[in-house]
């Protein structure tokens, strides 16, 4: 086994690991850190593959900036000690069902599906061209969609900041 095999492992054990950390954590803020880990072993194994832009990305935009929110917001809040409460058998059962429907719905995608190898090695890239397409807002522009992400998230950590500041009605 090769160290590119074995740290492959790794990053995928880390990430298996702390997504269900993640989604069975009852403390917020420990919801928030496995996340974080989740999204910084995304990036270590996009680094493996040679991608290094989109481990950067990842790193700081969605594990430096999302996470930071997240957590910032839980902070503002002072529900940093929030516990959600235990999941009952029926949600248990629901939540299992759902994710042996979505497993199933993916390996028989991925099974089913021709994976073709390319050999062709893309040809040096125009620097210009990749600048003006980041920058576009045309049909092939990538502006317009981060705009958009931008003020969807600003829009969901007002809605959580206004949820979890809203007083308990007596």
């Amino acid at each position: 086994m090769s160290i590119n095999e074995l740290m492959f492992y790794v990053f995928s054990g880390m990430i298996l690991l702390f997504s269900v950390l993640t989604v069975t954590s009852r403390r917020i803020l420990r919801a928030a850190v496995f996340l974080l880990f989740v999204l910084i072993s995304t990036s270590g194994i996009y680094f493996m593959l040679n991608y290094q832009f989109l481990a950067a990305v990842q790193l700081t935009l969605y594990a430096g900036g999302i996470v930071v929110l997240i957590i910032f917001s839980v902070l503002l809040t002072s529900h940093i000690n929030h516990q959600f409460e235990p999941l009952g058998f029926k949600k248990w059962v629901f939540s299992a069902i759902a994710v042996a429907a979505g497993a199933i719905l993916t390996i028989t995608t991925i099974l089913n599906y021709g994976f073709n190898s390319v050999i062709k090695v893309s040809e040096n890239p125009d620097m210009e061209l990749i600048g003006k397409s980041l920058l576009s807002y045309d049909k092939q522009g990538y502006a317009l969609p981060f705009e958009v992400i931008s003020i969807l998230l600003l829009a969901a950590i007002f809605g959580s900041i206004v949820i979890a500041k809203k007083e308990k009605s007596k």
